[in-house]
């Protein structure tokens, strides 16, 4: 089979002829048709500090896909083969602590697809069957099913705390924080802000029906709140971007009680005022991936019931390329201007 090849601890893919996986007894063989390219994929590509501290090379990497399922294994009971799917890219050891308590998202052994384990940037991937998602709802298209991953990085985010009537602050416009838009709006939110300094992203950001599109290399964050008529500080922050002074600015323009989730990972030491949490009793919660698997019931519920939410949802997507032409779609990915950039291993 064609796949995304690190041969070792070096920056760059190979485009190669790599043998199929086959399944083990509790395993699912799967047509890889669309993958997604995340943060996480760029970092292995470039080979950074971080790919080289995580990354178990050489391996195929890619965890972000919607294919269709082609074998089972022997003791595979619900997945059957042509069932088309995604899947969760945590694999977890299911007897630790939080994963016999039913936390398998904080399990202290998981192991991530495509980056200890070979992924989705192949014709061919298998997965345990307790990680496949199986898609019933015929409107999802291979270009949103392979952004389901990232999809549920924004449920999870948005959904960690009540929404209903708050004002909310969304730092990074990037994939999942355009996403954040559309599922705090279907959650119930008032007032929608949204940071970057991207002016393609906050374009599409007020084409995802954000209230506000904030520039924050030209405008601070306290003074485009006039612009929403707010008197008090935001009610939920919602930290997508892992920018250094993106938490800090949250923080002084949160109100009394505020609530912030954070997803963005920070590539350095970040220095808050902690006074300000302390006195405004603020509330930071860390995110990681998705819950398992009650954020998934989510995703498919909102997007069966809301068809505005799945366009929105789908629209995130701003550009398919065939998976042999790969390398454009990285240099799209990582000039951080467009929406997701999708391959299709169905033109490899």
């Amino acid at each position: 089979m064609k796949a995304l090849y690190k041969s070792g601890a070096h920056a760059g893919f190979e485009l190669v002829e790599r043998p199929e996986p086959e399944p083990a007894a509790h395993e699912v063989k799967i047509r890889v048709l669309a993958t997604g390219i995340c943060g996480t994929d760029l970092h292995i590509q470039s080979w950074d500090s971080w790919a080289a501290a995580n990354i178990d090379a050489p391996l195929i990497a890619g965890h972000e896909f919607y294919g269709e399922v082609v074998q089972v294994g022997v003791e595979v009971r619900d997945v059957r083969p042509g069932d088309r799917v995604s899947g969760e890219g945590h694999v977890v050891c299911g007897i630790c602590r939080n994963c016999r308590a039913g936390r398998r998202q904080m399990c202290i052994r998981t192991e991530s697809v495509g980056v200890q384990r070979d992924g989705a940037f192949a014709e061919y991937l298998v997965l345990p069957e307790t990680n496949v998602w199986v898609h019933t709802d015929p409107s999802v298209t291979p270009q949103l099913g392979a952004i389901f991953d990232p999809f549920g990085n924004a449920v999870h985010t948005a959904l960690s705390f009540p929404l209903v009537g708050e004002d909310v602050l969304i730092t990074g416009a990037g994939p999942i924080g355009l996403m954040a838009i559309a599922v705090a709006r279907h959650a119930g939110a008032r007032k929608i802000a949204i940071t970057d300094v991207s002016a393609p992203r906050l374009e599409l950001a007020r084409g995802m029906g954000v209230d506000l599109a904030i520039d924050v290399s030209t405008t601070r964050i306290r003074d485009a709140q006039q612009a929403l008529g707010m008197r008090e500080g935001f009610d939920i922050g919602l930290e997508m971007s892992g920018h250094a002074s993106a938490l800090p600015e949250m923080i002084d323009n949160m109100n009394s009680g505020g609530r912030i989730a954070m997803l963005g990972l920070p590539s350095q030491p970040i220095e808050i005022n902690w006074g300000k949490v302390v006195t405004h009793m603020l509330t930071l919660k860390g995110i990681y991936g998705r819950e398992m698997f009650e954020t998934w019931y989510a995703m498919s519920a909102m997007l069966q019931s809301n068809p505005v939410l799945r366009q929105h949802i789908s629209s995130v997507v701003t550009q398919t390329l065939p998976a042999a032409d790969w390398e454009q779609a990285f240099d799209a990915a990582r000039a951080g201007t467009a929406g997701k950039i999708v391959l299709d291993w169905t033109a490899v």
